[in-house]
């Protein structure tokens, strides 16, 4: 193990060469590559971060808030997404918009979040035992318990230990939750009569001063912006990294992983000058999502692997998964304070743990940013004075609506693959997201817009919109595509999410899931990178 490189990083500011003597590359900039690049930098080890965005200026973050609460903006605008350099194929039954909701640069898609975290349920990982459907992970809700805890003080989780349906909790969360809103506290009157149960949502967001960074102070455009940085996001681990001795590389978009049958030699990466440099190291991480991480393996095909690397089981890029949405929403005859608060304070997961095989789990979200906002309406249409203050009273603060995220079981036929037409700025193979999703999901989907027509019926609400199993879309949580497994022939990584076929060679990130569950999957990612960079360190 060669000493850490103390502020290696502030002065290479303009520096993409290669570092010599490292111990680990991490390819990927996001909460998996982040985590363990800030924790191998800090036992001692020599870390190089490349990342295939830039790094984005925390100064201009209220710009690109202003420039998120435009209606000439789309959300992709905010964070640079889209062109040559973002280009993909969608070919599956359902198109999948995947350049709406990513971000490539140094934070990855923590930078747009909407920052829940939430354990999955403890039958997540055992879905063929427990359900009949899907598959069973190599570990169980036990195995990563600790690193959960690890990971909700890592990140700064605000929540309240009230949820009577969720896995067991060991420790309170590291700060107190945010309180119900005031549309909380209505919809928690029709609950009551209903039977259903509500309870507080984990956050990534600082209610009190937390790590060094400020609390919520209410700027309300949480997703795609936090302009105050209490929202937690994936730049926290790449600074400590930094701090710690490592190298950040950023728009360093890797295009081939050089090896031999039995491990990863070099990253080689390209430079906006032009140039290609190869960064060797002595073990690898490749957490770039879970549509570049396959992208990159098939890139990576040799004589060794004709099929991509670490493909031997041919499994790279199969079972590709995503949340569906589901959602009900309408008016009300008084007031409801909706955009008040731009994240969810309440949900419940009382419905999660009936799920079979013909209804899968899923989770209800009470909305606290249901209609439009008063900024979205002032700077829409032609108005102005007395008529704009009537269209605002008119149009503003009767909204209510509630969600739900819908588990979709994996499927060989949703798979990320090499578009064999199209090309990226690089002229590397673009990916093709090839998206199908199952009547089981639809039929779940079904039955959670049963419960909330039941929850507005109650609430005495007009239903003016639902998303339902026609016109569904995706969470744009992508999972599944380089699964974990015990057999070699049926999976991807080991249970500690190091590659069956290279040696040195680790994958962090949802793409390792093997079943998706129906919760938001940034803690489950964090917990299990917390695991790899522990095996990393072990193996060095």
């Amino acid at each position: 193990m060669s000493g850490p490189a103390t502020n290696r990083a502030r002065n290479r500011a303009v520096d993409r060469t290669p570092v010599d003597g490292a111990d680990v590359c991490v390819i990927g900039a996001g909460p998996a590559g982040g985590l363990v690049a800030a924790r191998l930098a800090d036992a001692g080890y020599d870390v190089v971060v490349l990342d295939a965005g830039p790094r984005f200026d925390p100064g201009d973050r209220q710009e690109r808030m202003e420039r998120a609460i435009r209606p000439a903006y789309d959300r992709p605008d905010v964070w640079g997404v889209g062109g040559e350099r973002d280009a993909h194929a969608a070919t599956g039954e359902w198109f999948y918009p995947l350049n709406h909701a990513r971000v490539k640069g140094v934070g990855g898609s923590t930078l747009h979040w909407q920052g829940m975290v939430m354990r999955l349920h403890e039958a997540d990982f055992n879905s063929r035992s427990e359900r009949g459907v899907g598959v069973d992970w190599p570990i169980d809700y036990a195995d990563l318990r600790p690193y959960y805890a690890e990971a909700e003080r890592e990140l700064g989780v605000a929540g309240a230990d009230d949820n009577p349906f969720g896995p067991p909790r060991e420790e309170p969360y590291p700060m107190p939750a945010f309180p119900p809103s005031y549309s909380d506290s209505l919809f928690a009157a029709a609950c009551e009569e209903l039977g259903i149960s509500m309870h507080s949502v984990g956050n990534a967001r600082n209610s009190e001063t937390y790590d060094g960074r400020s609390e919520c102070v209410g700027y309300g455009t949480c997703q795609p912006v936090c302009p105050s940085g209490a929202k937690y996001d994936a730049t926290v681990h790449v600074e400590r990294a930094e701090q710690a001795g490592a190298t950040v590389i950023d728009r360093a978009p890797v295009q081939y992983l050089e090896h031999s049958a039995d491990a990863v030699r070099a990253a080689e990466y390209a430079t906006p000058d032009g140039e290609t440099h190869r960064q060797e190291a002595e073990a690898f991480v490749v957490a770039c999502g879970g549509v570049e991480t396959p992208r990159l393996l098939l890139l990576s095909e040799s004589e060794e692997y004709p099929g991509g690397l670490a493909n031997a089981s041919g499994l790279v890029g199969k079972f590709f998964m995503d949340h569906l949405f589901a959602g009900t929403g309408g008016v009300l005859d008084e007031p409801t304070r909706q955009n008040h608060v731009g994240f969810i304070t309440s949900e419940s997961h009382q419905f999660y743990d009936e799920a079979d095989a013909e209804v899968g789990p899923f989770k209800l979200e009470f909305f606290n940013y249901a209609g439009p906002s008063p900024v979205e309406l002032a700077l829409t249409g032609d108005d102005w004075g007395d008529a704009l203050l009537e269209r605002l009273n008119a149009e503003y603060g009767d909204h209510v609506a509630v969600g739900a995220l819908v588990e979709q079981l994996p499927r060989e036929d949703s798979y990320v693959a090499l578009d064999p037409e199209r090309t990226d700025h690089l002229d590397s193979p673009v990916p093709d997201v090839h998206w199908n999703v199952g009547d089981r999901a639809l039929e779940t989907i079904e039955r959670a817009n049963q419960v909330q027509e039941q929850i507005l019926d109650e609430l005495g609400a007009e239903v003016t919109w639902q998303a339902g199993p026609d016109s569904t879309g995706p969470a744009y949580h992508h999972m599944g595509t380089t699964r974990m497994g015990n057999d070699p022939e049926e999976s991807v990584v080991d249970p500690q999410c190091r590659t069956h076929d290279l040696d040195n060679c680790w994958i962090a990130g949802s793409s390792v899931f093997p079943t998706g569950g129906a919760m938001n999957p940034t803690l489950t990612i964090a917990a299990l990178a917390l695991r790899v960079a522990e095996d990393i360190e072990r193996s060095l």
